[in-house]
C-alpha cells in the first residue's frame, strides 16, 4: 500500500476542480494506492525524465502529477487537465 503526502498547491488545485473529476480523483488514489501501475492508470514517466517525475489519468482530460519521494510514499505535486501540467513546478 503506497502513503499518499500532498503539496499545498496540489490541495488547492484539487478544491477548483469539479465535483466530478473531485469524485473521480479519490477513486483513483485508491487504486493508486493499491497498486501505482494499474493500467487503467496508464501510469508514465513525464518529461524531463531526470527528475522522476510521473502522471496517472483520471479520466480522457485530467491527470495527478508525483514523485516517490521513498520507498512506499508518492507526493503528489499537481492535478488538473493534462495541458496544464508544465504550467507549474511539478519538478521541483
Amino acid at each position: 500500500m503506497i502513503e499518499i503526502q500532498t503539496t499545498k498547491t496540489f490541495d488547492k488545485l484539487f478544491l477548483k476542480l469539479p465535483l466530478k473529476i473531485q469524485l473521480r480523483a479519490t477513486q483513483k488514489t485508491e487504486l493508486f494506492k493499491a497498486n501505482p501501475f494499474h493500467p487503467s492508470l496508464k501510469t508514465e514517466k513525464l518529461s524531463p525524465k531526470g527528475y522522476d517525475v510521473w502522471s496517472f489519468r483520471i479520466d480522457f482530460s485530467y491527470r495527478i502529477v508525483f514523485k516517490f519521494v521513498d520507498e512506499g510514499i508518492a507526493e503528489f505535486r499537481f492535478v488538473g487537465h493534462h495541458s496544464d501540467i508544465y504550467d507549474y513546478n511539478i519538478f521541483g
